[in-house]
């Protein structure tokens, strides 16, 4: 849980700089690649990547510019890329005007539990996390460069 507004936007910055470089790997072929016909497209796993911060957390009351959940996902690789910079950044400065340390500890309801909004914040900042890695997973399967996030890909060394 985040208890600390610069803590977050420091960790935020951090992982959503290596979402915007693994999106950026993505092309418009690979869109529509699915490992197995039930699974979801790459592309709406990626767009699941841009669509789900906000809609996470308005629950907590932070409302800011960014596509939300139900929105079109649009049909080419780096508008998705785009659409997810200009959503981060856009999360970033919302988080920074209208939260302060204290805010961290309001607690509000999100899918039906009462959470302090700094854990609101890890839970989707781990909820990206989680799905970048299913990303990078269907993207070594579509034939895409891997880059690394936490050190060095395969891609990069070899």
């Amino acid at each position: 849980m985040f208890t600390s507004v610069q803590q977050f936007l420091a960790t935020w910055r951090h992982e959503s700089a290596s979402t915007a470089r693994v999106l950026a790997q993505l092309t418009d072929a690979s869109l529509d690649y699915r490992l197995t016909p039930t699974y979801r497209p790459l592309g709406d796993l990626a767009w699941h990547i841009v669509t789900s911060p906000c809609q996470i957390l308005s629950q907590a009351g932070l409302v800011y510019d960014a596509p939300r959940k139900g929105t079109p996902r649009p049909p080419r690789a780096s508008q998705i890329q785009a659409a997810y910079v200009d959503a981060a950044l856009a999360l970033a400065q919302a988080v920074e005007r209208h939260w302060d340390d204290a805010a961290l500890r309001v607690e509000d309801q999100v899918y039906g539990r009462s959470w302090p909004r700094g854990l609101t914040l890890d839970v989707m900042l781990r909820h990206e996390i989680h799905h970048r890695g299913q990303l990078t997973a269907l993207m070594r399967g579509a034939g895409l460069r891997v880059p690394g996030v936490y050190g060095p890909s395969a891609d990069d060394v070899g």
